[in-house]
Protein backbone atom coordinates (compact mmCIF):
# COMPACT_ATOMS: atom_id res chain seq x y z
CA UNK A 1 0.00 0.00 0.00
CA UNK A 2 2.82 2.37 0.91
CA UNK A 3 4.53 1.72 -2.45
CA UNK A 4 1.30 2.64 -4.28
CA UNK A 5 0.96 5.88 -2.31
CA UNK A 6 4.58 6.81 -3.06
CA UNK A 7 4.03 6.11 -6.77
CA UNK A 8 1.01 8.45 -6.85
CA UNK A 9 2.88 11.18 -5.00
CA UNK A 10 5.82 10.85 -7.39
CA UNK A 11 3.51 11.23 -10.34
CA UNK A 12 2.03 14.43 -8.90
CA UNK A 13 5.02 16.13 -7.34
CA UNK A 14 7.62 17.62 -9.70
CA UNK A 15 11.17 16.53 -9.01
CA UNK A 16 10.27 13.36 -7.12
CA UNK A 17 12.26 11.16 -9.51
CA UNK A 18 15.92 11.46 -10.52
CA UNK A 19 16.82 14.30 -12.86
CA UNK A 20 18.09 12.61 -16.02
CA UNK A 21 17.60 15.58 -18.34
CA UNK A 22 21.30 15.79 -19.21
CA UNK A 23 21.81 12.07 -19.67
CA UNK A 24 23.14 10.98 -23.05
CA UNK A 25 22.75 7.37 -24.13
CA UNK A 26 24.39 5.54 -27.02
CA UNK A 27 22.79 2.24 -28.05
CA UNK A 28 24.85 -0.38 -29.85
CA UNK A 29 22.26 -2.12 -32.00
CA UNK A 30 23.17 -4.20 -35.06
CA UNK A 31 22.84 -4.16 -38.80
CA UNK A 32 20.37 -1.70 -40.27
CA UNK A 33 16.89 -3.21 -40.45
CA UNK A 34 17.65 -6.13 -38.13
CA UNK A 35 15.70 -6.94 -34.96
CA UNK A 36 18.25 -5.24 -32.70
CA UNK A 37 18.08 -2.13 -34.88
CA UNK A 38 14.27 -2.03 -34.94
CA UNK A 39 14.03 -2.44 -31.19
CA UNK A 40 16.75 0.14 -30.59
CA UNK A 41 14.96 2.75 -32.72
CA UNK A 42 11.69 2.25 -30.84
CA UNK A 43 13.45 2.22 -27.49
CA UNK A 44 15.32 5.43 -28.32
CA UNK A 45 12.03 7.19 -29.07
CA UNK A 46 10.48 5.91 -25.84
CA UNK A 47 13.43 6.79 -23.61
CA UNK A 48 13.68 10.30 -25.05
CA UNK A 49 10.00 10.93 -24.32
CA UNK A 50 9.88 9.25 -20.91
CA UNK A 51 13.11 10.55 -19.41
CA UNK A 52 13.25 14.05 -20.90
CA UNK A 53 16.65 13.33 -22.44
CA UNK A 54 18.18 13.75 -25.85
CA UNK A 55 17.13 10.95 -28.18
CA UNK A 56 19.72 8.17 -27.76
CA UNK A 57 22.15 7.70 -30.62
CA UNK A 58 21.70 4.39 -32.44
CA UNK A 59 24.97 2.80 -33.53
CA UNK A 60 24.87 0.41 -36.48
CA UNK A 61 27.18 -2.48 -35.61
CA UNK A 62 28.15 -5.97 -36.77
CA UNK A 63 26.32 -7.61 -33.88
CA UNK A 64 26.85 -8.95 -30.37
CA UNK A 65 30.67 -9.30 -30.21
CA UNK A 66 31.04 -5.80 -31.68
CA UNK A 67 28.48 -4.48 -29.19
CA UNK A 68 30.27 -5.96 -26.18
CA UNK A 69 33.52 -4.42 -27.36
CA UNK A 70 31.90 -1.01 -27.64
CA UNK A 71 30.49 -1.14 -24.11
CA UNK A 72 33.84 -2.20 -22.67
CA UNK A 73 35.66 0.53 -24.61
CA UNK A 74 33.25 3.22 -23.39
CA UNK A 75 31.92 3.79 -26.91
CA UNK A 76 28.36 2.62 -26.12
CA UNK A 77 26.22 2.83 -22.99
CA UNK A 78 23.60 0.17 -23.78
CA UNK A 79 23.89 -2.81 -26.10
CA UNK A 80 21.77 -5.64 -27.40
CA UNK A 81 23.83 -8.80 -26.89
CA UNK A 82 23.20 -12.51 -27.42
CA UNK A 83 23.51 -14.33 -24.10
CA UNK A 84 26.28 -16.70 -25.20
CA UNK A 85 28.47 -13.79 -26.27
CA UNK A 86 27.80 -11.96 -23.00
CA UNK A 87 28.51 -15.11 -20.98
CA UNK A 88 31.82 -15.73 -22.75
CA UNK A 89 33.44 -12.93 -20.74
CA UNK A 90 31.33 -11.05 -18.18
CA UNK A 91 34.08 -8.69 -16.93
CA UNK A 92 32.83 -5.11 -16.66
CA UNK A 93 29.35 -5.98 -17.91
CA UNK A 94 25.94 -6.02 -16.25
CA UNK A 95 22.45 -6.69 -17.60
CA UNK A 96 19.42 -4.46 -17.51
CA UNK A 97 17.11 -7.27 -18.56
CA UNK A 98 16.61 -10.33 -20.67
CA UNK A 99 14.64 -9.05 -23.63
CA UNK A 100 13.77 -11.68 -26.25
CA UNK A 101 14.77 -15.16 -27.38
CA UNK A 102 16.25 -16.30 -30.69
CA UNK A 103 16.04 -19.76 -32.22
CA UNK A 104 18.85 -21.54 -34.02
CA UNK A 105 18.00 -22.32 -37.65
CA UNK A 106 20.16 -24.65 -39.74
CA UNK A 107 18.63 -24.26 -43.19
CA UNK A 108 19.01 -26.34 -46.35
CA UNK A 109 16.99 -26.56 -49.54
CA UNK A 110 14.05 -28.95 -49.43
CA UNK A 111 15.61 -30.94 -52.28
CA UNK A 112 19.02 -31.18 -50.58
CA UNK A 113 20.54 -34.58 -49.80
CA UNK A 114 21.78 -33.19 -46.44
CA UNK A 115 19.69 -34.70 -43.66
CA UNK A 116 21.81 -34.06 -40.55
CA UNK A 117 24.28 -31.51 -39.27
CA UNK A 118 27.13 -34.02 -39.57
CA UNK A 119 26.48 -34.23 -43.31
CA UNK A 120 27.53 -30.58 -43.71
CA UNK A 121 31.13 -31.81 -43.80
CA UNK A 122 32.81 -30.58 -46.98
CA UNK A 123 29.88 -28.31 -47.93
CA UNK A 124 29.61 -24.54 -48.32
CA UNK A 125 27.87 -23.09 -45.25
CA UNK A 126 26.91 -19.49 -44.42
CA UNK A 127 27.88 -18.87 -40.79
CA UNK A 128 26.79 -15.24 -40.34
CA UNK A 129 28.38 -11.84 -40.86
CA UNK A 130 31.89 -11.22 -39.51
CA UNK A 131 31.93 -10.41 -35.77
CA UNK A 132 28.21 -11.16 -35.44
CA UNK A 133 26.41 -13.18 -32.78
CA UNK A 134 25.43 -15.68 -35.46
CA UNK A 135 29.08 -16.25 -36.35
CA UNK A 136 29.89 -16.76 -32.66
CA UNK A 137 27.10 -19.35 -32.32
CA UNK A 138 28.08 -21.03 -35.60
CA UNK A 139 31.62 -21.56 -34.35
CA UNK A 140 30.30 -23.12 -31.14
CA UNK A 141 28.03 -25.37 -33.15
CA UNK A 142 30.78 -26.48 -35.50
CA UNK A 143 33.11 -27.18 -32.59
CA UNK A 144 30.48 -29.30 -30.82
CA UNK A 145 29.93 -31.26 -34.03
CA UNK A 146 33.65 -31.77 -34.66
CA UNK A 147 33.38 -29.84 -37.92
CA UNK A 148 35.70 -26.91 -37.20
CA UNK A 149 37.80 -26.61 -40.35
CA UNK A 150 35.77 -29.31 -42.08
CA UNK A 151 33.34 -27.06 -43.97
CA UNK A 152 33.73 -24.24 -46.49
CA UNK A 153 32.69 -21.33 -44.26
CA UNK A 154 31.09 -18.28 -45.84
CA UNK A 155 30.66 -15.08 -43.80
CA UNK A 156 27.21 -14.15 -45.06
CA UNK A 157 24.34 -12.59 -43.15
CA UNK A 158 20.81 -13.82 -43.77
CA UNK A 159 19.93 -11.24 -46.49
CA UNK A 160 22.88 -12.47 -48.59
CA UNK A 161 22.78 -16.11 -47.53
CA UNK A 162 19.20 -16.96 -48.50
CA UNK A 163 19.57 -15.85 -52.17
CA UNK A 164 22.90 -17.73 -52.31
CA UNK A 165 21.15 -20.86 -51.02
CA UNK A 166 18.34 -20.38 -53.54
CA UNK A 167 20.88 -20.14 -56.38
CA UNK A 168 22.84 -23.18 -55.10
CA UNK A 169 25.95 -21.10 -54.46
CA UNK A 170 26.00 -22.44 -50.90
CA UNK A 171 24.56 -25.60 -49.36
CA UNK A 172 23.33 -24.47 -45.93
CA UNK A 173 22.70 -21.42 -43.77
CA UNK A 174 23.17 -21.10 -40.02
CA UNK A 175 21.00 -18.39 -38.50
CA UNK A 176 19.74 -17.35 -35.08
CA UNK A 177 16.60 -15.25 -34.99
CA UNK A 178 12.97 -14.87 -34.09
CA UNK A 179 10.29 -17.45 -34.78
CA UNK A 180 9.23 -17.27 -37.48
CA UNK A 181 11.81 -15.17 -39.32
CA UNK A 182 9.87 -13.45 -42.15
CA UNK A 183 12.56 -13.77 -44.85
CA UNK A 184 12.85 -17.50 -44.17
CA UNK A 185 9.06 -17.87 -44.36
CA UNK A 186 9.13 -16.19 -47.78
CA UNK A 187 11.78 -18.57 -49.11
CA UNK A 188 9.97 -21.59 -47.69
CA UNK A 189 7.08 -20.74 -50.00
CA UNK A 190 9.06 -19.67 -53.06
CA UNK A 191 12.05 -22.03 -52.99
CA UNK A 192 11.32 -24.80 -50.53
CA UNK A 193 13.48 -25.10 -47.41
CA UNK A 194 14.06 -27.57 -44.58
CA UNK A 195 15.53 -27.16 -41.10
CA UNK A 196 18.03 -29.63 -39.66
CA UNK A 197 17.41 -31.16 -36.24
CA UNK A 198 20.34 -30.80 -33.80
CA UNK A 199 19.18 -33.20 -31.06
CA UNK A 200 22.44 -35.14 -31.21
CA UNK A 201 24.46 -31.95 -30.54
CA UNK A 202 22.34 -30.51 -27.73
CA UNK A 203 24.30 -31.97 -24.81
CA UNK A 204 27.67 -30.94 -26.24
CA UNK A 205 26.41 -27.40 -26.86
CA UNK A 206 24.92 -27.02 -23.39
CA UNK A 207 28.27 -28.09 -21.98
CA UNK A 208 29.95 -25.12 -23.72
CA UNK A 209 27.66 -22.45 -22.21
CA UNK A 210 25.00 -22.38 -19.48
CA UNK A 211 22.76 -20.12 -21.57
CA UNK A 212 21.98 -22.71 -24.26
CA UNK A 213 18.79 -24.71 -23.89
CA UNK A 214 16.81 -26.84 -26.28
CA UNK A 215 13.46 -25.98 -27.77
CA UNK A 216 11.22 -27.17 -30.56
CA UNK A 217 10.40 -25.31 -33.75
CA UNK A 218 6.82 -26.45 -34.43
CA UNK A 219 5.51 -27.59 -37.79
CA UNK A 220 3.37 -24.47 -38.03
CA UNK A 221 6.35 -22.09 -37.90
CA UNK A 222 7.44 -22.82 -41.48
CA UNK A 223 5.02 -25.49 -42.71
CA UNK A 224 7.62 -28.12 -41.78
CA UNK A 225 7.15 -31.85 -42.39
CA UNK A 226 7.84 -32.50 -38.68
CA UNK A 227 8.91 -30.57 -35.54
CA UNK A 228 12.62 -29.73 -35.26
CA UNK A 229 14.68 -29.75 -32.08
CA UNK A 230 17.00 -26.76 -31.89
CA UNK A 231 18.58 -24.28 -29.48
CA UNK A 232 16.92 -21.23 -28.00
CA UNK A 233 19.17 -18.33 -27.09
CA UNK A 234 18.20 -15.34 -24.91
CA UNK A 235 19.23 -11.77 -25.68
CA UNK A 236 20.18 -9.26 -23.00
CA UNK A 237 20.29 -5.48 -22.73
CA UNK A 238 23.85 -4.96 -21.50
CA UNK A 239 25.44 -1.94 -19.84
CA UNK A 240 28.79 -1.23 -18.16
CA UNK A 241 28.94 -1.98 -14.44
CA UNK A 242 29.96 1.68 -13.98
CA UNK A 243 26.53 3.00 -15.05
CA UNK A 244 24.81 5.02 -12.33
CA UNK A 245 22.13 3.08 -10.47
CA UNK A 246 19.44 5.72 -11.02
CA UNK A 247 20.12 5.76 -14.77
CA UNK A 248 19.97 1.97 -15.01
CA UNK A 249 16.73 1.85 -13.02
CA UNK A 250 15.12 4.52 -15.21
CA UNK A 251 16.15 2.73 -18.42
CA UNK A 252 14.69 -0.58 -17.27
CA UNK A 253 11.47 1.08 -16.18
CA UNK A 254 11.29 2.80 -19.56
CA UNK A 255 11.87 -0.50 -21.35
CA UNK A 256 8.80 -2.12 -19.81
CA UNK A 257 6.68 1.01 -20.08
CA UNK A 258 7.45 1.01 -23.82
CA UNK A 259 6.66 -2.67 -24.46
CA UNK A 260 3.67 -1.92 -26.71
CA UNK A 261 5.79 0.40 -28.85
CA UNK A 262 8.52 -2.23 -29.10
CA UNK A 263 6.04 -4.91 -30.19
CA UNK A 264 4.89 -2.66 -33.03
CA UNK A 265 8.52 -2.28 -34.12
CA UNK A 266 9.41 -5.99 -33.99
CA UNK A 267 7.39 -9.08 -33.17
CA UNK A 268 10.29 -10.43 -31.10
CA UNK A 269 9.33 -7.94 -28.40
CA UNK A 270 6.25 -10.03 -27.61
CA UNK A 271 8.50 -12.13 -25.38
CA UNK A 272 9.63 -9.13 -23.31
CA UNK A 273 8.17 -9.79 -19.87
CA UNK A 274 9.16 -8.72 -16.35
CA UNK A 275 9.15 -12.30 -15.02
CA UNK A 276 11.80 -13.91 -17.26
CA UNK A 277 13.57 -10.55 -17.62
CA UNK A 278 15.55 -11.14 -14.42
CA UNK A 279 16.99 -14.39 -15.79
CA UNK A 280 20.33 -13.03 -17.02
CA UNK A 281 22.76 -15.49 -15.41
CA UNK A 282 25.71 -15.77 -15.67
CA UNK A 283 25.67 -12.01 -16.33
CA UNK A 284 24.64 -10.17 -13.15
CA UNK A 285 21.77 -7.74 -13.10
CA UNK A 286 22.89 -4.14 -12.67
CA UNK A 287 22.04 -2.92 -9.12
CA UNK A 288 19.76 -0.26 -10.61
CA UNK A 289 17.89 -2.87 -12.62
CA UNK A 290 17.60 -5.07 -9.55
CA UNK A 291 16.14 -2.11 -7.65
CA UNK A 292 13.48 -1.73 -10.35
CA UNK A 293 12.49 -5.41 -10.29
CA UNK A 294 12.26 -5.35 -6.50
CA UNK A 295 10.12 -2.22 -6.58
CA UNK A 296 7.43 -3.81 -8.76
CA UNK A 297 7.12 -6.73 -6.34
CA UNK A 298 6.26 -4.44 -3.39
Amino acid sequence: MLAAVIAVVCALVAGCGPDLSGTKVRIAAGLNGGVYDKLAEALADAWAAQLDTERPVIQETQGSPDNVGRVRAGKADVAFVAADVAADDTAGLAALARVHDDYLHVIVRADSSIKSFAQLRGHKVAIGSPDSGVEFLSKQLLKAAGLTGAIDRRNLGLPEALPALENRQIDAVIWSGGLPTPSITEKVHTVGLRLLDITDLADALRATSPVYRTATIPVTAYNLPSPVTTLVLPNFLVVPTSMRDDVAEALVRGLFDARDQLVKAAGAALSIDVHPAIETAPLPLHPGALRYFRSIKD
